[in-house]
Parts: C-alpha cells; sequence; structure tokens
C-alpha cells in the first residue's frame, strides 16, 4: 500500500474515532439579577439566559434552543406563579422583538414613525415589562438567536426536518416547555403563550398540541398581529380584508377628502362596506356594470385616498405593495408595512409597488445593536457567540402540514382548526387578540374575518376577545400603544388564572 493509501486509513480512522467520541454541547445558563420598575413598582429579578437541549425518541440531542427567562424575586409561592412563554414570528424571527421592545425589563430606544438615530443606541427601564404580573420566558425558534440544530458532526443527529414546518416547530416549542416547567419546577404554575405574526399561528397549534398530546392546559394564549392562515387569504376576500387598515393609513396620513374626527367609528362603516357592497361587487366580476363598477370606486377613493381612475384600471383591486407605493406617491414617499405610520423615499418611483418597508428600515439596527449589548454586558452571555437576529436565508422547506393530535376524523388540519379545538377540548382556556390598526402586513380585519368564522358552539365564541391600538404590527413601538398593551394583558393574566 502505498503513503496515500496509508494516509486515507489513517485519516478514515481518526473521523471514526471523532465520530465515536464527539460529545453534543450541554445545556449552558448565565444567572443574573436585576431589577425594574413597572408602573411605578419595583420588581426585583433572576435572569437566567441559557439553553435547553432538545432530543428525539431514542434521547439524542437534535438541537439546542437559547432562551431568557426573568422570574420575580421574594414569591412566596414561586412553583405557581404565571409564567409567560414568549416567541416571534417568520417563520424565521428571533424573539429579539417581543424581549426588547415589549416585555423585557429593559427596552431599546427607538423614534417613532420616523429612522432612529444612529448608534450609540440607548437601553431603558421598561416601565411595562409584565413581570409585575408573571415570570417571562423568552424563546428563540430553531437557527434564529443562539439557538442550533446539533447535527451529527457535534455529537447529535438533528436535521431541518427536525424543525422546520408548522408541526416539527410546534413539537420543538413544547418540548422545550416541558423541559423548562420540569427543570424549573413550574407544573403547577398558571402557563401563557405569548406570539407575534407567525408566532400566533405557533400559539393557535401549540395550546393543541399541549392539551391533547401533553396534557398541559395553558390558562391563556395572547395573539398579537395574528392570523389563522385561513379564510381572509387568498382571492377577493383578501382585498375585502384588506380595506379597513388601507382606510386606516389612508386617515393618519390625512389623504381623505372628508376625515372624519374618530378612526375607530370610521373604519366601522369601512368594514361595513368591504363585507357588503364591496363584496358583491367583485363576486360580480366581469358582469359588474360600468355604472356600479365607477361607483364603487368612487366609495374606495374616499376611504383610501387613491384616484378612482387608478382603481378602475386595476378591477376594483389593489394589493398591500400597490396601496403602500400609491397611498404618497405623489410625494415620492412610501409608506410601512409592518406599520402604515412610517414613511421613507420610494426606492423606484416607476415600480408598480413598494420595494422595502421604512419601520423594519428604522429600527431594526437598534434593536440588534441593544440586545447584543444588553446579553453581552448585562446578562452576561454569548460574547463569543453569533446571534442571529433573523434566519430566513438558512430556514428553508417550511412544510405547511398540522397533525391532528386527536387521531382520529380529519387527519389534517389548519391553524385556525386547531385553535377551535384547544378551545372546545379545554373550555376554560382564553384567548386575546391584539392588533393594531395601521399593520398592513397582518390586516386587524382578516383575523377579525377568520375568528368569526371558526367552527365553535356559540358558547365558546366569546372566550376569544380582541383589544386594538393606534399601532401598527409592533404594537409596542408606540409607547402609549405599549401601556395599553402591558395593562391589558396584565388584566387578561389576572382574570384567568385558575383555582376557583
Amino acid at each position: 500500500m502505498n503513503r496515500y493509501g496509508v494516509g486515507l486509513v489513517c485519516l478514515l480512522a481518526v473521523g471514526a474515532w471523532a465520530a465515536q467520541t464527539a460529545k453534543a454541547p450541554e445545556a449552558t445558563q448565565s444567572v443574573t439579577q436585576g431589577s425594574v420598575m413597572v408602573e411605578g413598582q419595583r420588581v426585583d429579578y433572576t435572569a437566567t439566559a441559557g439553553t435547553i437541549v432538545l432530543t428525539n425518541q431514542q434521547g439524542q440531542p437534535t438541537g439546542s434552543m437559547f432562551y431568557v427567562a426573568y422570574t420575580r424575586d421574594g414569591v412566596k409561592n414561586p412553583g405557581e406563579r404565571p409564567v409567560t412563554f414568549f416567541y416571534n414570528g417568520g417563520p424565521g424571527s428571533s424573539t429579539i422583538w417581543l424581549h426588547m421592545g415589549a416585555f423585557g425589563p429593559q427596552r431599546i430606544v427607538t423614534t417613532d414613525g420616523t429612522q432612529t438615530p444612529p448608534a450609540p443606541y440607548k437601553l431603558v427601564n421598561n416601565d411595562y415589562s409584565l413581570l409585575d404580573v408573571s415570570d417571562e420566558v423568552f424563546i428563540d425558534m430553531m437557527s434564529t438567536g443562539y439557538s442550533r440544530i446539533i447535527g451529527k458532526d457535534q455529537g447529535g443527529v438533528g436535521t431541518g426536518k427536525d424543525f422546520y414546518g408548522i408541526q416539527p416547530d410546534v413539537e420543538a416549542f413544547a418540548q422545550f416547555i416541558e423541559k423548562y416547567i420540569s427543570k424549573n419546577n413550574r407544573w403547577n404554575s398558571p402557563k401563557y403563550l405569548y406570539g407575534e405574526s407567525y408566532g400566533t399561528v405557533r400559539s393557535e397549534v401549540l395550546a393543541n398540541y399541549l392539551e391533547q398530546a401533553e396534557d398541559i392546559n395553558p390558562n391563556g394564549v395572547m395573539l398579537q398581529s395574528a392570523y389563522t392562515g385561513e379564510g381572509s387569504f387568498g382571492g377577493d376576500k383578501e382585498f375585502e380584508t384588506d380595506l379597513p387598515t388601507m382606510a386606516a393609513a389612508a386617515w393618519y396620513h390625512h389623504k381623505l377628502a372628508n376625515r372624519p374626527g374618530q378612526l375607530a367609528p370610521f373604519l366601522a362603516g369601512v368594514e361595513k362596506f368591504a363585507m357588503n357592497q364591496y363584496a358583491v361587487a367583485l363576486n360580480a366580476g366581469n358582469t359588474l356594470s360600468s355604472a356600479d363598477s365607477h361607483a364603487i370606486a368612487q366609495k374606495l377613493h374616499d376611504y383610501t385616498g387613491v384616484s378612482t381612475a387608478y382603481l378602475e384600471a386595476h378591477h376594483l383591486r389593489m394589493g398591500i405593495g400597490e396601496f403602500r407605493h400609491q397611498l404618497l406617491g405623489d410625494q415620492g414617499t412610501t409608506i410601512g408595512e409592518l406599520d402604515a405610520r412610517f414613511t421613507g423615499p420610494q426606492m423606484d418611483p416607476n415600480s408598480p409597488q413598494a420595494e422595502y418597508d421604512p419601520q423594519s428600515a428604522a429600527i431594526s439596527a437598534a434593536y440588534v445593536a441593544g440586545f447584543n449589548q444588553y446579553a453581552h454586558n448585562v446578562l452576561k452571555y454569548g460574547r463569543d457567540l453569533t446571534y442571529r437576529p433573523e434566519a430566513y436565508g438558512i430556514i428553508t422547506g417550511w412544510t405547511q402540514t398540522v397533525r391532528n393530535p386527536m387521531g382520529r376524523g380529519q387527519g389534517r388540519m389548519t391553524p385556525g382548526d386547531a385553535l377551535a379545538q384547544a378551545l372546545k377540548f379545554n373550555p376554560k382556556l382564553r384567548v386575546e387578540v391584539d392588533a393594531g390598526y395601521f399593520d398592513l402586513n397582518l390586516p386587524y380585519y382578516g383575523m377579525v374575518y377568520s375568528v368569526n368564522h371558526l367552527a365553535l358552539p356559540q358558547d365558546i365564541q366569546g372566550h376569544i376577545q380582541f383589544k386594538f391600538y393606534g399601532a401598527g404590527h409592533m404594537i409596542y413601538v408606540n409607547i402609549p400603544a405599549l401601556k395599553e398593551l402591558h395593562d391589558n394583558t396584565a388584566a387578561f393574566i389576572k382574570s384567568t388564572l385558575g383555582g376557583e
């Protein structure tokens, strides 16, 4: 055997030895102490930043999920204190946004409605953290934040198939929650799920899965900027349910000829028009008369400020991207998708639709810098690691299948089906939906429509309540709205505690 053959044998032997002796990462944590003033009340807490290792059915490690938990100090029965699990959406987003913008003990300062000035950024006491009523656990989905898949070369067996899809993602979060409550003696704590954006889809399926597959009944589910993945999406129904938010944006930017003083009553009229005259006109298709088409276009103009000529040329149908480009197009300005109150210069005035989101451009850098500064210097975690605020280029092949945990009847279901099933399986479950009027990413009336069409008995329909805010998708970037969000969420938690 020549020297190249000997070398190959040695390399193979070394590789086999390394594979046999590779050790999977163990759970890590850094524990620090802190305090926060919440609406004038001091709350001392313990912060734990770390990871929990997930495993497959054979006990082999598949992934390591990062979290930051805040638990209030000095509690008489800490094992019975409410605990809320938070996560953002995407799928492909970390939970940096809810953590540093909404409910963590420190909040990143950003400018509302306009571009936040560049670094240095400022972290301040969060007057509206939820630590006054609940312990908090902020979880980063797999491949975001510091959460990572554990592959074979790391002593694990994880792959994207274990995490990338509605069902595997939910099962990963369920395993995380079960391991967290076991490790921290929280089985008897009232439990809450708080998701934003795609995180609401996760919550809808996760609540049902926890109830039926793990015998864990959440006390409540909070859905911020929500959708159910059905009902209002696709076809003409989407144009109808988008219209109220377009009208809200036009109202905010003073593009209405006869602008009413109050937003909510105005939107009630828009909703009624959208579900009646507008829906009838769109259903008519090419059979709609020229006179009726012009009348509907005029009404749409009255609600959105967009010209009747444009609306008739586009058969009374205007997508979100087109509207964002059109509304302030005469000023060379585009409005935000996540929050229509934000504006920025058009990238290409000749483009048929908006090409970027001014709100995302205005605040993202501040959140990323603020979290890294906070994690490294306050939480004492991650200085030698890379935090991924988003992982959209990494997470591919996201599967949409939702399995019915009852294992009978319909084998697959939608997130809306899962939410309805969770409410029926556990009739004590309550749901709060928080929606911003200026959210063009997930317009508020789409969720209203979807909830109105869930297969729920009449006595359970009232278990879902809505709260509306003068803000966008990320309600909390507007500080008055953040205060409302805190107060509404705190009241919801207090109203859903057990013990009766």
